[in-house]
Protein backbone atom coordinates (compact mmCIF):
# COMPACT_ATOMS: atom_id res chain seq x y z
CA UNK A 1 0.00 0.00 0.00
CA UNK A 2 1.39 3.26 -1.43
CA UNK A 3 -0.06 6.08 1.79
CA UNK A 4 2.24 8.72 0.25
CA UNK A 5 0.08 7.96 -2.65
CA UNK A 6 -3.05 7.90 -0.95
CA UNK A 7 -2.84 10.51 0.91
CA UNK A 8 -3.65 12.98 -1.86
CA UNK A 9 -6.60 11.17 -2.62
CA UNK A 10 -8.63 12.41 0.36
CA UNK A 11 -10.14 9.47 2.70
CA UNK A 12 -12.50 7.37 1.18
CA UNK A 13 -12.96 5.49 4.14
CA UNK A 14 -13.79 6.24 7.95
CA UNK A 15 -11.03 7.42 9.92
CA UNK A 16 -11.18 4.22 12.51
CA UNK A 17 -11.15 1.84 9.40
CA UNK A 18 -8.35 3.72 7.44
CA UNK A 19 -6.20 3.15 11.06
CA UNK A 20 -7.25 0.16 10.67
CA UNK A 21 -5.66 -0.31 7.42
CA UNK A 22 -3.06 2.04 7.77
CA UNK A 23 -1.45 0.21 10.75
CA UNK A 24 -1.39 -3.66 9.59
CA UNK A 25 0.28 -2.17 6.10
CA UNK A 26 3.46 -0.70 8.46
CA UNK A 27 3.42 -3.35 11.03
CA UNK A 28 4.30 -6.01 7.69
CA UNK A 29 7.48 -3.64 6.30
CA UNK A 30 8.51 -1.37 9.70
CA UNK A 31 8.48 1.75 7.45
CA UNK A 32 8.74 5.09 9.73
CA UNK A 33 5.66 6.62 9.55
CA UNK A 34 4.59 10.66 8.84
CA UNK A 35 2.07 12.78 9.52
CA UNK A 36 2.73 15.65 8.11
CA UNK A 37 0.97 19.21 7.22
CA UNK A 38 3.99 19.84 4.29
CA UNK A 39 2.63 20.89 1.32
CA UNK A 40 2.92 18.39 -1.15
CA UNK A 41 5.81 19.51 -2.86
CA UNK A 42 8.22 19.30 -0.09
CA UNK A 43 7.39 16.31 0.98
CA UNK A 44 8.23 14.84 -2.41
CA UNK A 45 11.49 16.97 -2.12
CA UNK A 46 12.76 15.37 1.08
CA UNK A 47 11.33 11.98 1.27
CA UNK A 48 13.45 10.89 -1.56
CA UNK A 49 16.59 12.63 -0.02
CA UNK A 50 16.02 10.66 3.67
CA UNK A 51 15.30 7.08 1.94
CA UNK A 52 18.62 7.62 0.26
CA UNK A 53 20.30 9.26 2.82
CA UNK A 54 19.42 6.90 5.79
CA UNK A 55 18.15 3.58 3.77
CA UNK A 56 15.21 3.49 5.66
CA UNK A 57 11.20 3.79 4.55
CA UNK A 58 9.00 6.65 5.04
CA UNK A 59 5.56 6.57 4.55
CA UNK A 60 3.38 9.50 4.45
CA UNK A 61 0.43 10.45 5.42
CA UNK A 62 -0.75 14.33 4.22
CA UNK A 63 -3.12 16.66 5.89
CA UNK A 64 -4.09 19.50 7.80
CA UNK A 65 -2.71 20.49 10.96
CA UNK A 66 -6.04 19.82 12.51
CA UNK A 67 -6.25 16.77 10.89
CA UNK A 68 -3.31 15.56 11.95
CA UNK A 69 -4.37 15.55 15.64
CA UNK A 70 -7.65 14.15 15.23
CA UNK A 71 -6.05 11.29 13.67
CA UNK A 72 -3.68 10.87 15.78
CA UNK A 73 -5.50 11.40 19.00
CA UNK A 74 -8.53 8.68 17.47
CA UNK A 75 -5.69 6.80 17.46
CA UNK A 76 -3.92 7.08 20.81
CA UNK A 77 -4.89 3.44 22.02
CA UNK A 78 -2.55 2.04 19.28
CA UNK A 79 -0.98 4.85 17.14
CA UNK A 80 0.31 3.78 13.85
CA UNK A 81 2.48 6.99 13.61
CA UNK A 82 5.96 7.25 14.73
CA UNK A 83 6.77 11.21 13.54
CA UNK A 84 4.57 14.20 13.44
CA UNK A 85 5.94 16.24 11.08
CA UNK A 86 6.04 20.22 10.15
CA UNK A 87 2.96 21.01 12.14
CA UNK A 88 2.20 24.19 14.12
CA UNK A 89 4.08 24.50 17.20
CA UNK A 90 1.04 26.04 19.22
CA UNK A 91 -0.57 22.93 18.38
CA UNK A 92 1.77 20.70 19.37
CA UNK A 93 2.26 21.61 22.50
CA UNK A 94 -1.67 21.36 22.80
CA UNK A 95 -1.35 18.16 22.03
CA UNK A 96 1.88 16.97 24.06
CA UNK A 97 0.33 14.17 25.87
CA UNK A 98 0.32 12.18 22.21
CA UNK A 99 4.17 12.77 22.25
CA UNK A 100 7.32 11.59 23.53
CA UNK A 101 10.06 13.95 24.26
CA UNK A 102 13.03 13.43 22.54
CA UNK A 103 16.51 15.50 21.68
CA UNK A 104 17.84 14.92 18.71
CA UNK A 105 21.56 15.19 17.32
CA UNK A 106 22.83 18.42 17.18
CA UNK A 107 20.30 20.07 19.25
CA UNK A 108 22.95 22.14 20.76
CA UNK A 109 22.66 24.20 17.00
CA UNK A 110 18.71 25.01 17.63
CA UNK A 111 18.28 28.62 18.60
CA UNK A 112 16.89 28.39 21.89
CA UNK A 113 14.71 31.30 21.19
CA UNK A 114 12.33 28.49 19.33
CA UNK A 115 12.33 26.37 22.23
CA UNK A 116 8.93 25.85 23.59
CA UNK A 117 8.06 22.32 25.13
CA UNK A 118 10.13 19.64 25.64
CA UNK A 119 7.83 17.19 24.01
CA UNK A 120 8.69 18.85 20.21
CA UNK A 121 11.46 19.91 18.45
CA UNK A 122 11.69 23.50 16.46
CA UNK A 123 11.90 22.24 12.67
CA UNK A 124 11.83 25.26 10.89
CA UNK A 125 11.22 29.38 11.85
CA UNK A 126 7.23 30.32 10.28
CA UNK A 127 7.57 33.54 9.29
CA UNK A 128 4.37 34.99 8.62
CA UNK A 129 3.58 37.58 5.76
CA UNK A 130 1.26 39.75 3.37
CA UNK A 131 1.53 38.63 -0.61
CA UNK A 132 0.76 41.62 -2.74
CA UNK A 133 -0.28 40.85 -6.54
CA UNK A 134 1.40 43.71 -8.30
CA UNK A 135 -0.26 43.59 -11.69
CA UNK A 136 -3.35 44.69 -8.92
CA UNK A 137 -1.41 46.80 -6.12
CA UNK A 138 1.82 48.17 -6.66
CA UNK A 139 4.14 47.14 -3.91
CA UNK A 140 4.11 50.77 -2.21
CA UNK A 141 0.75 51.24 -2.21
CA UNK A 142 -0.03 48.35 0.09
CA UNK A 143 -1.00 47.88 3.28
CA UNK A 144 2.21 47.92 5.73
CA UNK A 145 0.46 47.37 9.01
CA UNK A 146 -2.00 45.44 10.58
CA UNK A 147 -3.79 48.43 11.63
CA UNK A 148 -4.04 49.01 7.69
CA UNK A 149 -5.33 45.99 6.92
CA UNK A 150 -8.39 46.71 9.11
CA UNK A 151 -9.61 49.37 6.73
CA UNK A 152 -12.97 48.16 4.84
CA UNK A 153 -11.39 49.59 1.78
CA UNK A 154 -9.89 46.14 1.12
CA UNK A 155 -12.81 44.41 1.78
CA UNK A 156 -13.10 41.28 -0.42
CA UNK A 157 -8.99 41.60 -1.56
CA UNK A 158 -7.73 39.80 1.10
CA UNK A 159 -7.12 36.38 0.97
CA UNK A 160 -6.92 34.13 4.09
CA UNK A 161 -6.63 29.88 5.24
CA UNK A 162 -9.41 29.10 8.31
CA UNK A 163 -8.59 28.95 11.71
CA UNK A 164 -10.54 25.89 12.15
CA UNK A 165 -8.31 23.89 9.45
CA UNK A 166 -4.98 25.60 8.66
CA UNK A 167 -2.54 26.03 11.89
CA UNK A 168 -0.43 28.77 9.84
CA UNK A 169 -3.96 30.98 9.88
CA UNK A 170 -4.36 30.10 13.44
CA UNK A 171 -0.87 31.61 14.06
CA UNK A 172 -2.09 34.40 11.91
CA UNK A 173 -5.13 35.36 14.15
CA UNK A 174 -2.94 35.24 17.48
CA UNK A 175 -0.63 37.49 15.61
CA UNK A 176 -3.60 39.82 15.51
CA UNK A 177 -4.84 39.33 18.97
CA UNK A 178 -1.28 39.99 20.50
CA UNK A 179 -0.44 43.39 18.30
CA UNK A 180 -3.92 44.99 19.36
CA UNK A 181 -4.11 43.74 23.12
CA UNK A 182 -7.26 44.71 24.23
CA UNK A 183 -9.15 45.39 21.28
CA UNK A 184 -7.79 41.78 19.77
CA UNK A 185 -10.99 40.63 19.17
CA UNK A 186 -12.80 43.48 17.69
CA UNK A 187 -9.81 44.02 15.19
CA UNK A 188 -10.01 40.58 13.99
CA UNK A 189 -13.64 41.06 13.46
CA UNK A 190 -12.78 43.97 11.43
CA UNK A 191 -10.26 42.29 9.43
CA UNK A 192 -12.12 39.17 8.91
CA UNK A 193 -15.04 41.43 7.09
CA UNK A 194 -12.08 41.94 4.25
CA UNK A 195 -11.34 38.15 3.39
CA UNK A 196 -11.88 35.92 1.31
CA UNK A 197 -11.29 32.86 2.80
CA UNK A 198 -9.47 29.79 0.70
CA UNK A 199 -9.36 26.02 1.39
CA UNK A 200 -5.58 26.24 2.90
CA UNK A 201 -2.64 28.15 3.59
CA UNK A 202 -0.97 26.86 0.44
CA UNK A 203 -3.84 27.81 -1.94
CA UNK A 204 -3.24 31.56 -0.58
CA UNK A 205 -0.19 32.67 -3.29
CA UNK A 206 -1.99 30.84 -5.62
CA UNK A 207 -5.08 33.25 -5.28
CA UNK A 208 -2.65 36.16 -4.93
CA UNK A 209 -0.54 35.25 -8.30
CA UNK A 210 -3.42 34.19 -10.17
CA UNK A 211 -5.25 37.56 -9.50
CA UNK A 212 -8.70 36.78 -7.50
CA UNK A 213 -7.81 38.91 -5.06
CA UNK A 214 -4.90 41.21 -4.48
CA UNK A 215 -3.43 40.03 -1.46
CA UNK A 216 -3.27 37.35 0.83
CA UNK A 217 -1.78 36.24 4.52
CA UNK A 218 0.50 33.55 3.96
CA UNK A 219 3.81 31.43 4.92
CA UNK A 220 6.83 33.32 3.76
CA UNK A 221 7.81 30.38 1.74
CA UNK A 222 4.73 29.64 0.01
CA UNK A 223 5.33 33.51 -1.03
CA UNK A 224 8.43 33.35 -2.25
CA UNK A 225 8.02 30.32 -4.13
CA UNK A 226 5.98 31.73 -7.01
CA UNK A 227 8.18 35.61 -6.78
CA UNK A 228 10.97 33.02 -7.57
CA UNK A 229 8.59 31.39 -10.44
CA UNK A 230 8.21 34.48 -12.30
CA UNK A 231 4.40 35.64 -10.83
CA UNK A 232 3.75 39.07 -10.44
CA UNK A 233 4.20 39.25 -6.59
CA UNK A 234 5.49 41.06 -3.99
CA UNK A 235 6.11 40.55 0.05
CA UNK A 236 5.46 42.55 2.61
CA UNK A 237 7.00 42.00 6.26
CA UNK A 238 4.17 44.04 8.56
CA UNK A 239 5.90 46.34 10.54
CA UNK A 240 3.58 46.32 13.62
CA UNK A 241 4.43 42.69 14.29
CA UNK A 242 5.56 40.11 12.15
CA UNK A 243 5.66 36.42 13.45
CA UNK A 244 8.09 33.94 13.79
CA UNK A 245 6.99 31.18 15.03
CA UNK A 246 8.42 27.32 14.63
CA UNK A 247 6.46 24.44 13.54
CA UNK A 248 7.77 21.36 14.78
CA UNK A 249 9.01 17.72 14.38
CA UNK A 250 8.15 14.85 17.38
CA UNK A 251 8.28 11.34 17.96
CA UNK A 252 4.67 10.29 18.70
CA UNK A 253 4.18 8.39 22.17
CA UNK A 254 3.67 4.63 21.49
CA UNK A 255 4.19 4.45 18.07
CA UNK A 256 5.23 1.23 16.26
CA UNK A 257 8.89 2.19 14.88
CA UNK A 258 10.20 4.80 17.81
CA UNK A 259 14.01 4.14 16.28
CA UNK A 260 13.30 4.84 13.53
CA UNK A 261 11.09 8.02 14.14
CA UNK A 262 14.03 9.40 16.12
CA UNK A 263 16.42 8.83 13.04
CA UNK A 264 13.57 10.81 11.00
CA UNK A 265 13.92 13.75 13.60
CA UNK A 266 17.96 13.67 13.35
CA UNK A 267 18.13 13.70 9.91
CA UNK A 268 15.24 16.26 9.82
CA UNK A 269 17.07 18.53 12.40
CA UNK A 270 20.54 17.69 10.19
CA UNK A 271 22.66 21.02 8.79
CA UNK A 272 22.34 19.30 5.09
CA UNK A 273 18.80 18.88 5.46
CA UNK A 274 18.15 22.28 6.90
CA UNK A 275 20.21 24.26 4.22
CA UNK A 276 17.98 22.39 1.81
CA UNK A 277 15.29 23.62 3.59
CA UNK A 278 16.53 27.07 3.38
CA UNK A 279 18.09 27.32 -0.15
CA UNK A 280 15.64 25.26 -1.98
CA UNK A 281 12.84 25.78 -0.37
CA UNK A 282 12.68 29.11 1.20
CA UNK A 283 12.39 28.07 4.85
CA UNK A 284 14.12 29.45 7.53
CA UNK A 285 15.92 27.30 9.36
CA UNK A 286 16.21 26.99 13.28
CA UNK A 287 20.06 26.17 13.33
CA UNK A 288 22.28 28.87 14.04
CA UNK A 289 24.82 27.69 11.74
CA UNK A 290 22.59 28.01 8.41
CA UNK A 291 21.59 31.41 6.77
CA UNK A 292 18.16 32.53 6.07
CA UNK A 293 16.95 31.79 2.06
CA UNK A 294 18.16 34.03 -0.72
CA UNK A 295 16.83 37.42 -0.83
CA UNK A 296 14.93 37.40 2.65
CA UNK A 297 15.36 40.38 5.33
CA UNK A 298 17.46 39.46 8.29
CA UNK A 299 15.20 38.44 11.08
CA UNK A 300 16.99 41.14 13.27
CA UNK A 301 15.74 43.57 10.85
CA UNK A 302 11.89 42.95 11.36
CA UNK A 303 9.51 43.83 14.30
CA UNK A 304 9.35 40.51 15.66
CA UNK A 305 6.71 39.79 18.06
CA UNK A 306 6.39 36.81 20.49
CA UNK A 307 2.74 35.23 19.56
CA UNK A 308 0.83 34.45 22.33
CA UNK A 309 0.28 30.71 23.50
CA UNK A 310 -3.70 29.70 22.64
CA UNK A 311 -3.96 29.01 26.59
CA UNK A 312 -3.85 33.04 27.07
CA UNK A 313 -6.50 33.77 24.98
CA UNK A 314 -9.03 30.66 26.78
CA UNK A 315 -7.73 27.78 24.28
CA UNK A 316 -8.26 26.01 21.06
CA UNK A 317 -12.08 25.38 21.63
CA UNK A 318 -12.74 29.21 22.73
CA UNK A 319 -10.77 30.70 20.66
CA UNK A 320 -12.40 28.41 17.50
CA UNK A 321 -15.67 29.49 18.75
CA UNK A 322 -14.88 33.43 18.88
CA UNK A 323 -13.32 33.19 15.26
CA UNK A 324 -16.64 31.43 14.15
CA UNK A 325 -19.04 34.75 15.58
CA UNK A 326 -16.30 36.66 14.38
CA UNK A 327 -16.23 35.30 10.63
CA UNK A 328 -20.13 35.54 11.03
CA UNK A 329 -20.92 31.57 11.15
Amino acid sequence: MNIRKRSFLGMAVGLMATTALVGGAFAQDGSVVIYTAHKASIVDTLLPLFEQETGLKAEVVKLGSSDVFKRARAEAGAPAADVIWSVTGSQLTENKDLLEAYQPADFDKVDQQFVVDPSWTPYTAVVYVLAVNTDMLPLDQAPKTWAELVDPKWKGQIVSARADGSGSAMQQLQTVLTVFGDEGWDKYTQLASNFVFSDSSGAVPRFVADGEASMGLTLEDNALEYVQGGAPMGIVHLTDGTAATPDGVALVKGGPNPEGGKKFIDWAMSKSTQEKLAMDIGRRSVRTDVAGPAGTPNLSDLQLIKVKPLADFGGVDEVLAKWRTAIGE
